[in-house]
């Protein structure tokens, strides 16, 4: 929960208290805690996002805790979507911004949709960030938009007049000190009670209401060398500034950070995050620029000085796994080709053996769509298991049809044999394969293995059994003819 810049703390708990009332009516919901003003206990997810600096008036957090998942009929995805408008209505009437934010099934990000403003000036930064957001505003299913600029606040200066204050015999350290003391408070004594563990502190300051109002400091009177008592009004003037905004900086480069969600049919962030790319790419949005900003998807910006914008947050994180998980595939392929060639001695042979690998696409892509799943990182690790599990029958079949053919049996007989007598045990092992995975097939983490697994060596394994002696059979045929007629 975001309030501007300046927010009293109990005017911060007021909004947190008329969330946690609505949260009380959510049926799922079985307690909560509100932070006003600090961070909540930090977790993995909370590191990432820097929370534990959240440690402000303004800024406070309300952690939700749901009823065990066997105990309710709605995942917590589902109860975050349906809470999210009425929260964020309650936040609007306070002035508020209010985001939902879920424990992540895979590994944390500062945000789901995250654009990285840069540019030769910050202010000019700051104003491209709103009218970025502006933009993400209008996008449909694009949630919790926010960004890193802060509200102008004020900033009251209080400069003492030393030639006056040297004339009435006040020292300039000593009316510091008043101020201090009655702004920020001041401990003057402990206090020892046989009760109490440890001392109690005694603690001059002005109470907040007070504070309100600078006057009321002002009034307060010192007394001079000479034994007068002089306001502090009489040797202090007060000036009216505004606080420098923050700058934050990634790899030593300044940049403002625009930071959104994705709800909807469409759940995934991508899909809002190239919506919004796609009208940049054509519309000049900004008053800012001439013509359509520069836009980035992998590697920072090349001329960080030019208005630009470098898009992160999940996608990222999904484009670094997704090549890395693509080349781990591609090696083992490698790999797997190599030890084929040295078991069969043959360069031919390893290729009709690896030919049902494709296959496996079949199952694992239709078997996401009737699940209703995500293709994640996981369910790439589910294809590149399901190489080596194809791999390996279709090496059962060669190799049967190769000690055939060495027994002295017909061709067109080792084929058909080697189809009818693998079968079982081929099918039998992809059965255990199967049932195994279907322990973790409601895992928020790895269903998308498991949902790979069960898919693709079902489709795979029945395809193995025709096209591996088909495509074998293509491939030795004509070898087989010509050492006959030899």
């Amino acid at each position: 929960v975001d309030l501007p810049e300046g927010t009293p703390l109990e005017q911060t708990h007021r909004t947190l208290q008329a969330l946690a009332d609505h949260l009380e009516t959510v049926p799922e919901v079985t307690d909560y805690q509100l932070y006003a003003g600090t961070a909540a206990p930090i977790n993995f997810n909370g590191l990432v996002r820097q929370y534990y600096l959240r440690a402000d008036a303004h800024l406070a957090d309300l952690q939700v805790n749901l009823r065990h998942k066997s105990a309710r009929e709605r995942k917590s995805h589902e109860i975050a979507q349906a809470i999210r408008a009425p929260l964020q209505e309650i936040g609007r009437r306070y002035g508020a911004n209010v985001k939902i934010v879920e424990v992540p099934p895979g590994p944390p990000v500062q945000a789901p949709l995250v654009a990285e403003v840069y540019g030769i000036d910050y202010a000019g930064q700051l104003a491209l960030a709103r009218d970025l957001r502006a933009v993400l505003e209008e996008t449909p299913d694009i949630v919790d938009i926010d960004d890193s600029s802060e509200a102008e606040s004020a900033r009251l200066i209080l400069r003492i007049d030393r030639e006056k204050a040297t004339r009435l015999g006040l020292d300039q350290a000593a009316i510091a000190r008043a101020v201090a003391t009655l702004v920020g408070g001041e401990d003057v004594g402990y206090l020892h009670r046989d009760d109490l563990k440890y001392p109690q502190p005694i603690r001059l300051e002005l109470a907040e209401g007070d504070k309100r109002d600078l006057r009321g400091v002002l009034a307060l009177k010192l007394r001079a060398a000479g034994g007068a008592l002089v306001p502090l009004s009489e040797v202090v003037e007060v000036i009216e500034s505004r606080n420098d905004p923050s700058i934050f900086h990634k790899d030593l480069l300044p940049v403002v950070f625009v930071t959104a969600d994705m709800a909807g049919e469409l759940d995934s962030p991508l899909y809002g995050m190239f919506d919004v790319l796609l009208r940049l790419r054509d519309d000049v949005f900004s008053p800012l620029l001439d013509a359509p900003i520069e836009q980035y998807l992998v590697n920072p910006p090349a001329n960080p000085y030019q208005y630009s914008i470098k898009w992160d947050g999940e996608w990222q994180v999904t484009y670094e796994t997704f090549r890395d998980m693509g080349l781990a595939y591609s090696v083992g392929l490698i790999l797997i080709y190599l030890l084929v060639v040295a078991q069969f001695r043959s360069y031919a042979v390893p290729l009709v053996i690896m030919a049902p690998i494709p296959l496996t696409v079949i199952g694992v892509l239709p078997g996401h769509a009737l699940l209703g799943a995500q293709f994640t990182a996981t369910s790439m690790i589910g294809m590149i298991a399901l190489a080596g599990i194809i791999v390996r029958n279709s090496i059962l079949l060669v190799d049967f049809i190769d000690e055939q053919l060495a027994a002295g049996t017909e061709f067109e007989e080792a084929v058909i044999q080697a189809a009818a007598v693998r079968a079982r045990p081929i099918m039998l092992t992809a059965l255990a394969a199967v049932l195994g995975a279907f322990f973790i097939l409601d895992d928020p983490i790895f269903n998308g293995l498991a949902i790979s697994l069960i898919f693709g060596i079902l489709i795979s394994t029945l395809l193995t059994l025709v096209v591996i002696p088909v495509l074998f059979y293509a491939l030795k045929y004509r070898q087989l003819a010509g050492r006959q007629e030899a």
